[in-house]
Order: C-alpha cells, then structure tokens, then sequence
C-alpha cells in the first residue's frame, strides 16, 4: 500500500474530530453545564462552528439545551450508547448477585461505578428493602477523589498515579475541596490499603454514610469501586466494611482479579 493511501486511511474528519472533543469537553467539565462561549473556547474553535455542531448532536439528543437557550449540557441520548457498551462489558450484569446480596447484608443501597477519564460512573445498583433508602441514578458520575470510593480507589492506584491525582490542587475526599485534611487522608488511604475499605460518615452528604472498597478486573487492572451509601450507625463501620471488602473481592475474582 503507498503512503498516499496509507495517510488518507489514517485521516481525520475534522467535524467528527471537533464534535468528539465538545462532548468530552462537556463530559469533563465540574460543572454539568457550559456556554456556547466556554465550549469553544475550551476545544478550540470558532462559535459559529461550534454553534453549528451542537445543533446537529443535539438533533441525536447527545446534547441538550436548556430552555434560556444559554447553555449545553450532555443529553439523554448518550445513555443508549452507554447501556450498550455496558452490556458488551458485562460488569453489571456480573457485580447484580454481589449487590443484592451486600444490600441485604447491610440495609443499605449498594453500588458498582467505573473508573473512567477522572471520574466514577454508577453502573449498577441495588436498593436496601427497606422504607428509607438512598437511591442515585445508573450513569450518576462522581469526581474520582469523591470521598469513600475516592480513598478506595486511589489507595490502590500504582504510586505513580497516586501521587499524580494527590497534587492536584482540588480533592473531594472530604467533601468540598477547602476541607480536605492532607494528613489526616494520608493515613486513612494506608489504613484502607490494610483494611481493603474506606469509608466517610456524612462528610459529603448529612445522614448518608458510604463504605468502598476497591475492585480489580483479569489483568489487575484497578477498575472501579463496590460501596454502600446509607444510615448506618459508625458503630457498624468495622463489621460492615469486612462486608463490602468481601463482596468486592470475590467480585473481583469473578471478574478474574484479585481477591
């Protein structure tokens, strides 16, 4: 093959290339939300380029508009396309039994999110049986330092990348980034290292309790995290956060991981 047909298959389309960095862009953003301004500023291109191709992904329903017509935000129709790419991964379907039953060992709602571009997104979930519990949407997308997942997650993260994500200058692991306590994380991150849990009470939400502990795919890939968000007392942490280590390992050995 000639280098002339080579270059032409390696080619990029521009508008497809520019279409995919704005919903990156959006997907990135701390805010749900950005203005036509930001967006072009941020992917760099001119408005009136940007303008036209927000229209044309927001005709798929992959952006949305809010009614003031001043800013975009991710639209509903990505979540057919996530649905399906989580459906080929099967980690949903696989992590069901293991949260049905950590929700019926603990009364509290249990939850599997992936690891995915600095973020934490809910693929799977399974409410206590119970009167009062708490619910967060699948596709609900978390800062990948937000408390009790976060410390799960980052304590198990090779060095480098771990001391890479705790330069940074925001870190949610105690809720608002004007909170955080760097010694006090330092040890809480090699305590969960030896406990295989990590856990926050109320410090994000009042009330809400969470408990995380890491879970590892084939190739010992760290992946995400399996928790339990609710009102248990902190008396409980101990025995429950056994519990939680327990279910996300042997998650993580079907996953082919380690336990």
């Amino acid at each position: 093959m000639s280098t002339t047909k080579k270059s032409a298959y390696n080619s990029l389309v521009p508008a497809v290339d520019q279409a995919a960095k704005i919903l990156l862009c959006l997907a990135k953003n701390p805010s749900p939300a950005m203005t036509l301004t930001e967006i072009c500023k941020s992917v760099g291109i001119h408005k009136s380029k940007g303008h036209s191709i927000l229209n044309t992904i927001q005709k798929y329903g992959f952006v949305q508009k809010d009614p003031a017509g001043k800013t975009y935000s991710l639209g509903l129709g990505l979540i057919s396309l996530s649905r399906r790419v989580l459906d080929t991964l099967d980690y949903s379907k696989i992590a069901d039994p293991f949260l049905v039953s950590l929700a019926e060992k603990t009364r509290s709602t249990a939850l599997f999110g992936i690891i995915n571009e600095g973020n934490v997104f809910v693929v799977a979930r399974q409410e206590a049986d119970r009167h009062i519990s708490v619910t967060i949407r699948l596709g609900y997308r978390f800062n990948i330092t937000h408390g009790a997942h976060g410390k799960a997650i980052v304590a198990f993260l090779p060095e480098e990348e771990r001391e890479k994500i705790l330069r940074q200058d925001k870190l949610f692991f105690h809720g608002k980034a004007s909170k955080l306590d760097r010694n006090r994380l330092k040890t809480e991150l090699a305590k969960c290292r030896q406990t295989g849990y990590a856990f926050d009470m109320g410090e994000l939400n009042p009330g809400i309790n969470v408990i995380a502990s890491p879970v590892f795919n084939s190739h010992e890939r760290l992946i995400g995290a399996m928790y339990i968000m609710g009102t248990f007392p902190e008396s409980r942490v101990k025995e429950y956060g056994a519990i939680v280590a327990d279910h996300a390992g042997r998650f993580s050995a079907k996953l082919g991981g380690r336990h």
